[in-house]
């Protein structure tokens, strides 16, 4: 990755997005990290600060608003004076029957998946094109192939693409590139904050974390992608063959993937 350059990273408080800014900074650039949570963003900004000091701006602030969109993207550039990488990383997970499903939680993933992505690309564009920079959105395989119990994150993650792949075709001659990363299952602490049913969130996870991809090992895969200019970039070997399976054999995926996440512990699925 060259250096010098400036990201802004959201939801970078833990997971991906933590281990994207501490990578970007080691290499010598400069970032813009942002979360909703004030103590674990702070902890991060810390931790960044004892690798490369003044390399770091911490913007407490929601993407599901609008005006909290704003304020990452001004004060990154009153800070740095320019954006070459938006990482739109920020999310959050469900896991519950869509039949017992308050519509509240649909409504807080999509605001905070898909509406965060559409709003702090909206006011970082300007930036973007003048920088012919990067915009990258954390899709997940959930975008591209079913994720049962998952509807209203597997609807969000779509969205995501449907969004950034439309702008790509729009930017085609200002040489901005856009990026779509579609992480398998990660370990992070997304299952631990994801919503059930009620929009309580599930506590623990259901899955095994230490057989997943780690948060680093991602990371990385995404600097590179950056780098060289990917349109697409599809992670885990699962990942891939999920992808490849629902896109040619679909009523055979469907079934290979009911069967599978129906193993999940304390499952809903029926």
């Amino acid at each position: 990755m060259n250096t010098n350059k400036v990201f802004i990273i959201t939801g970078a408080s833990s997971g991906i997005g933590k281990a994207l800014a501490i990578a970007c900074v080691k290499e010598n650039n400069f970032v813009s990290i942002s979360a909703r949570n004030e103590s674990k963003l702070n902890e991060v900004w810390n931790e960044l600060e004892k690798i490369n000091p003044t390399h770091t701006l911490m913007v407490v602030a929601d993407v599901s608003k609008e005006e909290d969109c704003k304020k990452i993207i001004s004060q990154t550039v009153e800070k740095f004076g320019k954006i070459d990488v938006l990482i739109n990383n920020a999310g959050i997970s469900m896991r519950a029957m869509f039949s017992e499903l308050h519509l509240d939680v649909i409504r807080s993933l999509m605001n905070t998946n898909f509406w965060g992505t559409v709003y702090c690309t909206k006011y970082a564009l300007p930036y973007i094109i003048q920088q012919k920079g990067s915009i990258v959105g954390i899709s997940s395989i959930a975008g591209l192939s079913p994720l049962p119990a998952r509807t209203g994150y597997s609807a969000s993650k779509a969205a995501i693409q449907g969004f950034l792949n439309t702008l790509r075709v729009e930017l085609l001659k200002t040489n901005v590139h856009i990026l779509i990363v579609a992480p398998g299952f990660t370990a992070s602490n997304i299952r631990n904050t994801a919503l059930v049913a009620d929009g309580s969130m599930q506590g623990e996870t259901p899955r095994e974390e230490e057989k997943m991809m780690t948060a680093e090992a991602v990371a990385n895969k995404i600097l590179h992608a950056i780098k060289k200019r990917k349109r697409l970039l599809i992670l885990t070997a699962q990942g891939k063959a999920t992808v490849f399976l629902y896109k040619h054999f679909p009523k055979l995926a469907d079934k290979i993937i009911y069967n599978h996440m129906k193993k999940e512990p304390n499952s809903p699925l029926p």
